[in-house]
């Protein structure tokens, strides 16, 4: 039987009105700049799309060049509900958004879990906004992909680079990791902690970023050890926060954009 994996925070963190959310979604892409070089991974935040969408529509109209080779998505975020260790996949055949059905590359999930840090757990994939709200923005700019969702718990930055050394493939596969910022701190200080985590992230130097800096902070590692292991290149394309988007400037969320090239 076909398992589906059904939107959690559609008309919470995004439309969930397939019109409304195209609309959207295409009116933050048209908004940014034009393709640069396009690259093999990026990190882009995962917050409300008010919040976080002008930031995130950044580095993916990056991909617009290489929308047609471009067939497999390997996604990872971090778990914000259910605590557990490792890397979670899922089960599901389709991850389902209001535009649609991604096919889940369930060969290369099946092969992952070879690996102890990999394991199959539904509950972490039901509720997790962290990749969820990626989907939309790539069924917009990408052609036919398949996905590997993953969701991080409790492991290290080297768990994490083995797994995406493994499914890191060619010029057909894009890497995306799902993090926002720091979190409930006044704008100054907001903007000061993700200036010092941007010179972490774009100098390749994982072990820099600590626990308040990133909620991804570990997923990050895993691709910045992966990128210094394999020469790639960080660019900064936006990093701005919550008080410059949709909320006040008394407590805000930090967001990043950033794109990697070079392998």
């Amino acid at each position: 039987m076909t398992m589906i994996r059904n939107p959690a925070v559609s008309d919470l963190f995004y439309p969930g009105d397939a019109d409304s959310l195209q609309s959207m979604v295409g009116g933050y892409l048209d908004s940014v700049a034009g393709p640069g070089n396009p690259p093999k991974a990026v990190i882009v935040p995962h917050a409300g799309y008010i919040y976080s969408g002008p930031i995130a529509a950044s580095a993916y109209a990056r991909l617009a060049a290489a929308a047609g080779r471009i067939s497999r998505v390997v996604l990872l975020g971090p778990s914000h509900r259910v605590p557990f260790y490792g890397l979670a996949t899922s089960e599901a055949d389709y991850f389902r958004t209001p535009l649609g059905d991604i096919p889940i590359d369930r060969q290369a999930l099946e092969a992952l879990e070879a690996l102890p840090q990999v394991a199959r757990l539904e509950a972490a994939h039901a509720q997790e906004h962290s990749l969820e709200v990626q989907l939309p923005f790539l069924q917009s700019v990408l052609q036919d992909f398949n996905l590997v969702p993953l969701v991080v718990g409790d492991a290290s930055g080297e768990q994490v680079a083995e797994v995406l050394a493994k499914l890191w493939g060619g010029q057909e596969t894009l890497i995306v990791i799902s993090s926002d910022l720091s979190h409930y701190h006044d704008y100054a200080t907001a903007q000061r902690m993700d200036r010092a985590t941007s010179d972490a992230i774009l100098t390749l130097h994982p072990e820099r970023l600590d626990y308040e800096d990133a909620c991804g902070r570990i997923p990050v590692q895993g691709l910045l050890l992966e990128a210094k292991r394999l020469g790639l290149q960080g660019e900064l394309i936006d990093l701005r926060n919550s008080g410059d988007t949709a909320g006040s400037k008394e407590q805000v969320v930090g967001y990043g954009a950033y794109a990697f090239t070079g392998a």
